[in-house]
């Protein structure tokens, strides 16, 4: 079955995570993403977590968001290099990169150079403050973008202060807005003939999925303050409790699955209690409501809890961890986790996050070793094998 982006190409030089998260989404779409690298490799194919794998060169964070991409090792300094870059930009039908803004200029490889050989190319670039602006040049990290964000002011309990994410969200985010931004002018593309730029801030991006609370203020001016584990709905019982072995996450948010709640917990009694009359009494009286709660929560491990009280009608999780949910009922028979057997054995992988009724995504292969299509790639361009030869030992590529 054809997939979306099956036919365009994609010339990527983005690096670490935001911008590779964004260009595995279209390969896994099918898309041809030709993923240039240095000669030695970007430093996420040796993070530290595991020196087996970082000795391949094949790190597990580096695999996670660069399946299905075809490896290409340049040295960006060579003219040599920089003369290959244009002529696959002649080929191509995007460019991706996450550089800081300016970068590619001084290699003569920016939008404006590029988009005079392909007037049709998409180039997409990924910054922390996008392209303009007075802090244009200053470095993206996700864990400076999570504080500047506004994520760390309402992340975390007031107790124990600001926190981060338990992942690089603002990266991510970054990511999944940037693929929208190619996806988009692709679109656009087959109906003006043109191409375009596409600038992605991260902080922007990041902002943008912060929308609700950025209308809070903005609309009714109210300040966010750190939240704990309590729900955007500010409903007491949209909060973490303790519970026979652990804690349990309550999402019960309305009236209905309130009293399904306390049925379940056999505390019918609570409802007629005046203290609990209604949400605004129930948050007056939360620590009483949060006692009676972890008082029969604690009869039960969380896994038993989170059967019964969904059976009730009330939303809730148990905590699972990552090791745990991926082989989650639900999760496999979605076919959510991606299986690939490689010369390393049987991998999992998180692939698309929807699935198309036809051509949705899927991962055929493994992240390449580094250079691993460098040949395949310049001999489409037209290089024999003396020619590449030649390049390999200018050290081009």
């Amino acid at each position: 079955m054809t997939r979306p982006f099956e036919g365009v190409k994609i010339l990527d030089f983005t690096q670490v995570l935001a911008g590779p998260y964004a260009s595995y989404q279209l390969a896994l779409l099918g898309a041809d993403v030709i993923k240039v690298e240095r000669r030695e490799g970007e430093d996420m194919r040796r993070t530290p977590l595991s020196r087996e794998w970082a000795e391949r060169g094949l790190a597990p964070a580096f695999q996670a968001v660069n399946g299905n991409k075809r490896s290409l090792t340049m040295d960006l300094q060579k003219p040599e290099a920089i003369a290959i870059v244009k002529k696959l930009a002649a080929q191509v039908d995007v460019v991706m990169e996450n550089f800081r803004p300016g970068v590619m200029d001084k290699l003569g490889i920016g939008y404006q150079v590029l988009s005079a050989i392909n007037p049709k190319l998409i180039y997409c670039a990924v910054s922390g403050f996008g392209q303009t602006g007075p802090d244009r040049l200053r470095p993206g990290y996700d864990g400076k973008m999570q504080a500047l964000s506004g994520i760390m002011a309402i992340t975390g309990h007031p107790e124990t202060g600001p926190t981060r994410a338990g992942f690089a969200v603002c990266d991510v985010l970054s990511g999944a807005t940037a693929a929208f931004g190619v996806s988009s002018a692709l679109y656009q593309r087959d109906r003006t003939g043109k191409g375009q730029l596409i600038d992605v801030s991260m902080l922007e991006a990041t902002m943008a999925f912060l929308s609700g609370q950025i209308a809070d203020w903005s609309v009714a001016g109210h300040r966010q303050q750190l939240s704990g584990n309590q729900a955007v709905s500010r409903r007491t019982t949209a909060n973490l409790f303790k519970c026979g072995d652990g804690h349990i996450l309550l999402a019960v948010n309305n009236e209905k699955q309130y009293r399904a709640l306390m049925a379940a917990l056999g505390r019918e009694d609570t409802l007629s209690d005046p203290r609990f009359a209604d949400w605004f009494a129930r948050n007056e009286n939360e620590p009483a409501l949060r006692a009676i709660i972890e008082e029969a929560l604690a009869a039960k491990p969380a896994r038993e809890w989170e059967t019964i009280l969904e059976d009730a009608g009330a939303p809730c999780a148990s905590i699972w961890k990552v090791e745990e949910v991926i082989d989650h009922p639900q999760v496999k028979a979605r076919g959510a986790i991606q299986e690939l057997d490689t010369q390393y054995g049987r991998l999992r992988f998180a692939g698309s996050g929807f699935k198309l009724a036809h051509g949705g995504g899927k991962l055929d292969r493994m992240a390449p070793e580094l250079g691993a299509d460098t040949d395949a790639v310049l001999g489409e361009l037209g290089f024999d094998a003396a020619e590449i030869a030649a390049l390999r030992a200018r050290e081009v590529v």
